[in-house]
Order: C-alpha cells, then sequence, then structure tokens
C-alpha cells in the first residue's frame, strides 16, 4: 500500500506531501490543475524515463519519494529475490531525484540502487493504467501476460523457457555444423596450414623479451669484451698485481697482528669475506667473456631472422606471442571439432530431439494450463461487464496452438493468445483492437483488472480517467466496481466523473493557484463539506447551482448504500 507521496520541485509542483488511506481514493481538479503531473511523477518515481523538462523550471533538482507498507508475502518474497528487503515493520522507502542536467538517482530505504532494479520493484508494487495503458489491452503480448499471471503460470512458464533456450542452443550448433561441406574442406586446409605455420617456429612465452636482450647484448659485443677483460684482469688475472693479490697479502699482514691487537683478526676476517666476494664477481665476470665466444655476427643475425619470423606471425595471428599462441589453441580446437563433425552432429541431433520432446511436454501443460484458465478468467470477466452495462457483450481467451509443427514454439510456448469480443448479439467474435471503443476498453480493462487483482499481489493500483468514455449510471456502476476492487487493495482513481468520486473513501482536490506571481499545484485531502463542493463543480457550468449541490449532496449520501459491496 501507498501510505505516503512526497513531491518537490517537479513541474507546477513546488512541494506537496500527500498521505494515502486504505480503500478507493479519487483525485479530482480543473483541467490543468496538475493531475497528469502527478501521475507522471509516480511513474516517475516507479522508474520510468524522464527528462529534464520534467524538473520545476528555475531549480537545480527534483525529488519524489513514496513510503510503502507490505505485508503481501507473495510480494515480500518476489522483492527478497531482487535483494530488496523492507524493514522489520513492512516499510519500504523509494526516492528518486532529477537534476538539472537531466541524470538522475534511486535509493531504496535510503540506499542507492539502480534504475533497473528501481523499476522491477515498482512492478511489483504499483500499477498505473492511463488511457495509453488501456490500448496496450489489445497488445496480443500483453494479452498472453494477463492470461499466464490469472493462471499463475510462472514456475512453468520458466522452466519452459530454460528448455526452449537449450533447444536454441543446440539447433544453432547443429546449423553450424551442416553449413555446405565445400566451407566446411576450405576451413580444415585453412586451419591446418594455420597450425602448422605456427608450429614450425615452435614458440615459448615470453621470449620475444629475451630476444630482443640477447639482439641489444650481440650489438654491444666489442664494448662487453672489452671492458669485461679488463675488470677480470683488473681483479684476479692481472700479471704484476691484481685486487685479489693484494688483498691476500693485506689479510696475511693483519693476520699477523692478531697476537697483540685482539681485533686484527675481526678485521681478517671481514677481509676474507671480502675476497670471497670479489673471487665470485670475478668468475661471474669471466663467464660474460665465454658467453660471447664465436661469431658475434653470425649470432646476431640468428637472433634477428628469429624476431623477423615472429614479427611475420605476429601480423597474420595476434601480434605478441601470447596472442599467437591463443590463436594456435583455438584453432586446434575449432580443427578438432571440424574434424569431428559428424560424430558431433550425430550426438548434437539425439540431444536435440529429447530437448524437443521436453519442450513439447511442457509446451503442452502450458496449453492445458492457459485453456483452462482463459475459460475461467473470461466467465469472470463476462460477470463483471454485465454489471458495467456490458450484458450482451460476448468475451473469449482464444489460446490455439500456431501451425508448423515443432517451429511454432517461441520462448513463450507454442500457443497464440488473443482477446476476443463480441459487442453486440449474432455479431462475429474478433480482435479486441478491431471492434472496442475507448470506453469499452476502460471497462474491459476495469474488468480484467478485477478478476486478476487478488492473484498479481500488486498492493495499488492507480487508473488515470478510466471514466473517458462513460458518462450517467454506467460511470456510476465504474465506481462501484473500482470500490469492490479497493477492498482487495488500495485504489487510487484520477476522474472527473462525479458518480465516481462520490464513491470514494477519500477525495483529494489537486488545486493551481498563483503564489508569489508563479503557478503552483498543491493537494488537499477534502473533508465533507470540500468534497460537496468538489462534486457540485465536476456536475456543474460556469455557476455552480443550487440545483448541483442538492445532486452533489445526493451522490455524496448515497455512497454508505454501497460501504459493503
Amino acid at each position: 500500500m501507498l501510505q505516503t507521496l512526497h513531491i518537490e520541485n517537479i513541474a507546477v509542483i513546488r512541494r506537496t506531501d500527500i498521505d494515502f488511506s486504505e480503500g478507493f481514493s479519487v483525485l479530482s481538479g480543473e483541467t490543468g490543475a496538475g493531475k497528469s503531473i502527478l501521475i507522471d511523477s509516480i511513474g516517475f518515481l516507479l522508474g520510468r524515463r524522464s527528462g529534464r523538462e520534467l524538473l520545476r523550471s528555475g531549480t537545480d533538482r527534483g525529488m519524489v519519494g513514496a513510503l510503502f507498507i507490505l505485508t503481501d508475502e507473495g510480494t515480500l518474497s518476489r522483492l527478497a529475490a531482487l535483494d530488496v528487503f523492507p524493514d522489520e515493520g513492512g516499510e519500504l522507502l523509494l526516492e528518486r531525484t532529477i537534476t538539472a542536467d537531466g541524470r538522475s538517482s534511486a535509493r531504496l530505504n535510503g540506499r542507492p540502487t539502480t534504475l533497473s532494479v528501481l523499476r522491477a520493484v515498482g512492478e511489483l508494487l504499483v500499477n498505473i493504467h492511463g488511457q495509453s495503458d488501456t490500448h496496450t489491452l489489445t497488445d496480443h503480448e500483453s494479452q498472453r501476460k494477463i492470461l499466464d499471471g490469472y493462471a499463475e503460470n510462472g514456475e512453468l512458464l520458466s522452466a519452459y523457457r530454460e528448455a526452449f533456450a537449450n533447444l536454441t542452443r543446440l539447433r544453432n550448433e547443429i546449423r553450424e555444423i551442416e553449413t555446405s561441406e565445400a566451407a566446411r574442406l576450405r576451413e580444415l586446409e585453412m586451419l591446418r596450414y594455420q597450425i602448422a605455420d605456427i608450429d614450425a617456429l615452435s614458440l615459448r612465452p615470453g621470449e620475444w623479451e629475451k630476444l630482443e636482450e640477447k639482439k641489444k647484448r650481440l650489438k654491444s659485443i666489442e664494448r662487453i669484451s672489452k671492458q669485461t677483460s679488463f675488470a677480470y684482469r683488473a681483479l684476479r688475472a692481472g700479471e704484476k698485481a691484481n685486487v685479489l693479490y693484494i688483498l691476500e697479502r693485506t689479510i696475511t699482514a693483519v693476520t699477523s697482528l692478531s697476537d697483540v691487537i685482539p681485533e686484527a683478526a675481526e678485521i681478517a676476517a671481514e677481509l676474507m669475506d671480502c675476497r670471497s666476494r670479489i673471487e665470485d664477481a670475478a668468475e661471474r665476470i669471466y663467464a660474460f667473456t665465454e658467453e660471447d665466444e664465436g661469431d658475434a655476427v653470425k649470432r646476431l643475425n640468428a637472433v634477428e631472422a628469429r624476431l623477423a619470423a615472429i614479427e611475420r606471425l605476429g601480423r597474420k595471428y595476434g601480434g605478441s606471442i601470447e596472442n599467437i599462441l591463443a590463436y594456435y589453441e583455438k584453432s586446434k580446437e575449432r580443427l578438432e571439432l571440424l574434424e569431428t563433425a559428424d560424430d558431433r552432429l550425430k550426438k548434437l541431433c539425439g540431444e536435440a530431439e529429447t530437448a524437443l520432446a521436453e519442450v513439447s511436454a511442457l509446451a503442452e501443460r502450458l496449453t492445458k494450463a492457459r485453456l483452462l484458465a482463459g475459460a475461467e478468467l473470461a466467465e469472470r470477466v463476462l460477470s463483471v461487464l454485465a454489471f458495467l452495462d456490458m450484458p450482451k457483450v460476448l468475451f473469449e481467451v482464444s489460446v490455439k496452438q500456431a501451425a508448423g509443427e515443432d517451429q511454432r514454439f517461441t520462448r513463450n510456448g507454442g500457443d497464440e493468445i488473443e482477446f476476443l469480443l463480441a459487442t453486440n448479439p449474432g455479431e462475429p467474435m474478433l480482435p479486441l483492437s478491431a471492434i472496442a471503443s475507448g470506453g469499452e476498453l476502460a471497462r474491459i480493462m476495469l474488468a480484467i483488472k478485477s478478476v486478476i487483482a487478488d492473484r498479481d499481489g500488486i498492493g495499488t493500483v492507480i487508473y488515470d480517467e478510466i471514466d473517458a468514455g462513460v458518462s450517467g449510471k454506467t460511470a456510476r456502476k465504474l465506481g462501484i466496481e473500482l470500490l469492490r476492487s479497493a477492498r482487495r487493495g488500495q485504489v487510487l482513481c484520477v476522474t472527473h466523473s462525479a458518480q465516481i468520486a462520490s464513491l470514494a473513501d477519500a477525495h483529494y482536490l489537486i488545486k493551481k493557484q498563483e503564489k508569489e506571481g508563479r503557478a503552483e499545484t498543491e493537494v488537499i485531502c477534502l473533508a465533507e463539506e470540500g468534497r460537496i463542493n468538489e462534486l457540485s463543480r465536476i456536475l456543474g457550468g460556469i455557476e455552480v447551482t443550487e440545483a448541483q449541490r442538492l445532486a452533489a449532496f445526493q451522490l455524496y449520501t448515497e455512497r454508505s448504500a454501497y460501504k459493503e459491496v
């Protein structure tokens, strides 16, 4: 249930807070007072797309917030599946802001959330039906959703869709393998050539970097030879003197003093450690000279040839050695798949046959469930339509299997679903879109919503001018049916009909006035006297007469007779 609505800086609404009650509430007001803005604000809050034109001019930020009280276990379970959990008291606060640059942000119970999650949550909490929404009733997909919702086919449809997705995947693989034999042979030949081309180089990960390092070193071979030779002679191989020779003499001299200078032994040990480290360094330097033995030009040419060969492969297969090797592995997998295509095709055909049988069985269960639910839905809708002054109407939910063997299956089953209507006796049943007028569509929508209200679990339903094209006694009956629907959940209705407005449990006046030189809309919950005044205005012309006030009073007092409908 929608308990509180807060709107700030949205179009002509500067700031308003509305506390809603349970049951049936109506909203009315002069044309242009801001009724559509109120509905648009709620739609914006529930995730509908909207631009910065929704923002009140001259302001930087607009906001819509609503507090919902939730008790329905089904709704709470579906929210939990979205990882959304109301507070302990069942309270869920939705907020959405929009800024002057057109950006919006959303929160659930104070925590940031995405627009997609907000939209999914909104679909579980509120249904908004405007005149454009009523016309979606003629859309086959909308009709299918209504029927499946009434039949409570959610789990069965999910199982079917999973099986259908598996069948589609198998068929796509089969289609790929069944590509022309000539194309398969061409691809085989190409893959074998590419694999052999890469195999010929015996690439190793990280080889490119090592070759580049070796190339750089070979280009500096003369400098390396000269400097390493000098360093080795200086450390160890010098004929007259070298570092190790001098250090050994030094160690002998210091050691000889150890009997008279206690610290001399410690110093000698440190010098011995230095000698070992210098000797190790000399050996490592000597190794550099050994590595560079041989024809340096020949070795450099070999390295550069290897690099050029790798670069050639890179241009064809992906740049780096790692990319080439990844392409190589992928090509081997593809080659194996093509070489075993016949065996794979046979296996896939068997799996597809099994998958088709599963899809067919689930589709048949869906068809049976839809046929049973369709007959029941039609019967109950006809009962409501008879009350709404459409007693001669024939309404039928057509469920037919699509033609074309197994190709008839779609992700929604194997049925063509259509709502059919005959508005007058003796006329043929035709699609709803072909014969229903606006007023008839509004009543049919209300009848369907009334029938499915106790199954969809949505706590708040908003009707925007459902009375369009309806007046008099029929409008009164529309109001009675809205009142009945409100016994199963909260109903809000924007209306221009006094016959409907007088039946509401609560009546809100949407009023636009000028404040500080600017138009501003406010929403007022009317007490009894205010309700009679507003009903008189709706009934009246330019000036409200006493006769109109009397008629408004009678309509209002009659509402007590329908309190227990």
